[in-house]
């Protein structure tokens, strides 16, 4: 089975694959095929396009059709190596996939699997922030900082930590701060700065009903939430678990010391995996 990765609002490809792929390549082979592309304005996807390019559905969609061509690489690479035909190498071209995604990652991880774009079997959401709403309270912070960052670049950091919206983060969870702050000083942040301020302006489902298709198209499912992550509460990830009928992980806060908060979530994915 191939694995899909995908990364958050403002990080690339290097996100999911450092955390998550030494995980999956123990518990579920070294021949497993791990795929980890960047979404539009992120990493080495240089373009950034236009407002309309940042709805969910198209990102979406431009993440599948990346998919679909890594796939067909590796199993042409892979019959060329070893012989084969559609299937090489453990690789199907059309075979069933598991996606993980983070945070915004999660949001397209969902609509892929709703939308029908990849044969998902398998979905792992950690730490979603998005819901049914634009712009929901925990993700306000984002446009605030793309329209500082188009206005004043990486300098505009200390304007922005003068606003209400990054103080209210700080007080809960220094670590989310300074999440908020990495913005700034993202690779080429200032001319991707549109990202911060059109993503946010998504909903990643319809409503419930729509979340508990997943369950009825026989997708499993694992939601992963956090303590005390104000921008990605855990009421959200307790919405998304209930909506997909699969389990709820809950990471210790990040601000508890980062290092213990991965160990949990690669140790408990993992059996999950192992199991389901």
């Amino acid at each position: 089975m191939t694995v899909v990765l995908l990364h958050g609002l403002g990080a690339d490809r290097r996100q999911p694959l450092t955390l998550l792929e030494p995980m999956v390549h123990e518990v579920l082979g070294d021949d497993e095929l791990v795929i980890a592309p960047d979404v539009r304005a992120h990493g080495g996807f240089l373009e950034v396009g236009h407002a309309d390019d940042f709805a969910i559905g198209r990102l979406a969609a431009e993440v599948a059709a990346a998919v679909r061509r890594d796939l067909a690489e590796a199993v042409a690479e892979r019959a060329a190596v070893g012989g084969g035909g559609v299937e090489a190498g453990g690789v199907d071209l059309d075979g069933p996939l598991t996606v993980m995604g983070i945070s915004m990652g999660a949001a397209i991880a969902l609509r892929i699997a709703l939308d029908g774009l990849l044969p998902v079997e398998r979905a792992v959401f950690i730490r979603p922030s998005f819901d049914d709403r634009p712009v929901p309270e925990n993700l306000r912070a984002f446009p605030v900082i793309g329209q500082v960052l188009a206005d004043a670049g990486a300098s505009g950091a200390a304007e922005f930590q003068e606003r209400e919206v990054y103080q209210r983060v700080a007080e809960i969870s220094p670590a989310g701060a300074r999440g908020l702050l990495a913005q700034f000083t993202a690779p080429d942040a200032a001319r991707r700065a549109m990202r911060l301020v059109e993503i946010p302006r998504n909903r990643a489902f319809r409503d419930d009903a729509e979340l508990a298709e997943l369950e009825q198209r026989g997708i499993r499912s694992l939601v992963v939430g956090a303590l005390r992550d104000p921008v990605h509460p855990l009421p959200t990830a307790e919405r998304w678990a209930a909506g997909v009928a699969g389990p709820l992980l809950v990471l210790p806060a990040r601000d508890d010391g980062p290092a213990a908060q991965s160990h949990v979530l690669t140790e408990q994915v993992g059996r999950w995996l192992r199991d389901f």
